[in-house]
C-alpha cells in the first residue's frame, strides 16, 4: 500500500510546484522527504516501529492538504487504508501466532 502511495506523494509534490503553493525548493525538499521518509518505512514495517513511523508519515500527508486542500482526501484515503491494513495485519499475525503455537510438538 504504501509502495504505491510513494507515486502520489511524488505526484503530489509536482502538483504543488505547478500550482505554485510552494516555491520549487520547499516543493521538491518536502516531496522528496515523505517519499524518503515513506521508503524507509517500507523496510522498517514488519517492526513495530515501523507502524509508528509510518503512522507519522501518514499524519504529515494529511498534513499537506493545507498546502495543497486536495491532499486532505488522498491522504485521508491512504491513512484510513494504512489503519485498515495495521488492523487485519495484526489479527492475521495474532491467528498464525496461534496455530503455531497449537501445533504438536514431536
Amino acid at each position: 500500500m504504501m509502495g504505491f502511495e510513494v507515486i502520489v506523494v511524488f505526484l503530489g509534490a509536482l502538483v504543488a510546484f505547478g500550482l505554485d503553493a510552494l516555491d520549487p525548493t520547499t516543493a521538491f525538499v518536502g516531496g522528496g522527504a515523505l517519499v524518503l521518509a515513506m521508503i524507509v518505512t517500507l523496510g522498517l514495517v514488519r517492526f513495530p516501529i515501523g507502524a509508528v513511523i509510518g503512522s507519522l508519515v501518514q499524519a504529515a500527508i494529511v498534513a499537506t492538504g493545507f498546502l495543497v486542500p486536495i491532499m486532505f482526501f488522498i491522504g485521508g484515503t491512504f491513512a484510513a487504508v494504512w489503519v485498515y491494513c495495521l488492523v487485519v495485519g495484526t489479527g492475521i499475525d495474532r491467528r498464525n501466532a496461534a496455530v503455531t503455537d497449537t501445533s504438536p510438538e514431536t
